[in-house]
């Protein structure tokens, strides 16, 4: 039972609410500049065209020699640059973006409760970067090499720009999403929402349920389902394993105090 005498560790810290529109504010600049200087850098050194064309190394690599992507449309040889641009800038800032979200709703937490936040916020920024690095690094260049084994000799490959970009957006936000497995699970279970024993005991169904999603939301070939599905099924284990050591390290002091009673 909780002491009634224990001073609140929140008490002193309430803002009125423009206090606290103003500071959302300051947040949300700061982002936008953290954003707004590595598109400056980006834009300087390597370049928009540049970031495209590492972009599409893996598809040139795996398509016949003397091919190349074309251009369907008039401004897409400048606007889809400058997507790839901004969208490598705000990979590049998320670090920044999640701590002044981190900051701005920290001083609202418990003690307990930012052990429990802030290994989560870092943890899933880590597993969306592993996530896109493993699609960029192996998942395309098997996939593309792939597809191009079934063309027939007498097609020449030139994919459309945006068309390539699309699908990098797509599969780079899979499996990004994808290697977040574990952090679901260790809220789930914080949350007291799902229990660590039917977390095992859902282990079967996880594993049918991670090959339909890898067949829905990847290009129908067994190599990107795989390299979707089994990754899915190893961090869904790591998800359970972690849970039990999150949960014992981040209880509040009243869940600990009733264990030991």
């Amino acid at each position: 039972m909780s002491d009634p005498t224990k001073e609140d560790e929140l008490a002193g810290t309430e803002q009125p609410f423009v206090a606290h529109l103003v500071e959302l504010r300051d947040r949300l600049i700061k982002a936008t500049i953290a954003i707004a200087i590595a598109a400056a850098v980006l834009f300087l050194y390597p370049g928009p065209g540049a970031l495209y064309d590492i972009l599409a190394a893996p598809l040139i690599a795996t398509l016949p020699k003397g091919a190349t992507l074309i251009a369907t449309s008039v401004i897409s040889p400048f606007l889809v640059p400058l997507k790839i641009l901004l969208m490598a800038a705000f990979l590049i800032a998320l670090p920044v973006v999640l701590y002044q979200a981190w900051a701005f709703v920290a001083p609202g937490l418990y003690s307990h409760e930012k052990k429990l936040v802030l290994p989560l916020v870092f943890s899933s920024t880590v597993l969306f970067f592993v996530g896109v690095g493993f699609c960029y690094f192996f998942v395309f260049g098997q996939v593309f090499a792939f597809i191009q084994g079934f063309a027939p000799k007498s097609i020449t490959a030139a994919p459309d720009i945006e068309a390539y970009l699309s699908f990098v957006l797509t599969m780079f936000i899979a499996f990004g999403l994808a290697f977040e497995v574990p952090i679901v699970v260790i809220v789930l279970a914080r949350m007291g929402i799902v229990s660590i024993e039917k977390l095992k005991a859902f282990r079967a169904y996880f594993i049918v349920l991670a090959f339909i999603i890898a067949a829905v939301i990847t290009p129908p070939d067994v190599v990107s389902q795989l390299a979707l599905a089994i990754p899915m099924c190893i961090l869904y284990e790591v998800g359970i394993w972690a849970a039990q050591i999150f949960i014992k390290h981040t209880k509040a002091p009243e869940e600990g105090a009733a264990a030991a009673d």
